[in-house]
């Protein structure tokens, strides 16, 4: 009988992709992170990658930081990756800083671009486009503003980030783009209100994996 190929998946997003503590300021383990959890639960028929880097946005330039925009940098990880199912993209959080001055469309606009480029890339199984799935990551809690990343971030984050998901729900139909909002499903923490906890990192792995199952069964 013949084994089946195992299904490629890469997941591209910020810190709470890449997997930040933001109780120890550290990393969680590979046990602990949703994409960990993910490649557990689908088994050994898939390999899940991870591509998360902690201040990424979208399409920003990031003045203070380097190397933080995704756009540069999505369609040589995709292919250095290649051949893909699919690609996760899970943006925006970074994206609200006071000091990008993007509205809430703004930010959906830019993650659309991006997903629109992850599309089009011959990463693919025998060079066609990868599947893309978007997902609007939980909003900002309110009371970050309060916390050590209230004046890096600046205001109106928690308000932007709450609009994103009705944004990119809008702008993506048509396009062929697969889009889930995370935001009836998983909550950030209450240490900095931005970050997913363990029990985060459990939910969002459960809430993706149905997602995947989905657009890759069969």
């Amino acid at each position: 009988m013949k084994q089946a190929l195992t299904k490629t998946i890469v997941c591209f997003g910020d810190s709470n992709t890449w997997g930040y503590n933001a109780e120890t300021g550290s990393r969680f383990d590979e046990k602990t992170r949703w994409t960990g959890l993910l490649a557990s639960d689908l088994g050994s028929s898939y390999r899940v990658i991870e591509e998360g880097l902690s201040g990424r946005t979208s399409v920003c330039e990031d003045p203070l930081f380097e190397g933080l925009s995704g756009i540069s940098y999505i369609h040589p990880c995709l292919m250095s990756h290649s051949p893909l199912d699919l690609v996760v993209i899970m943006l925006g959080t970074n994206d609200t800083k006071d000091r990008f001055g993007l509205t809430s469309f703004n930010i959906a606009q830019g993650i659309v671009r991006l997903a629109r480029k992850a599309k089009a890339t011959e990463a693919g199984i025998g060079g066609q486009p990868p599947e893309v799935l978007v997902i609007a990551p939980p909003p900002i809690g309110e009371k970050y503003i309060d916390t050590a990343v209230g004046k890096p971030m600046g205001t109106q984050c928690s308000v932007k980030s709450l609009e994103l998901a009705d944004h990119l729900a809008q702008l993506l139909q048509g396009t062929g783009i697969h889009f889930a909002d995370s935001k009836e499903h998983v909550a950030m923490n209450e240490v900095d209100y931005m970050h997913l906890d363990t029990e985060g990192h459990l939910i969002m792995a459960k809430f993706i994996r149905d997602r995947v199952a989905n657009i890759l069964k069969g």
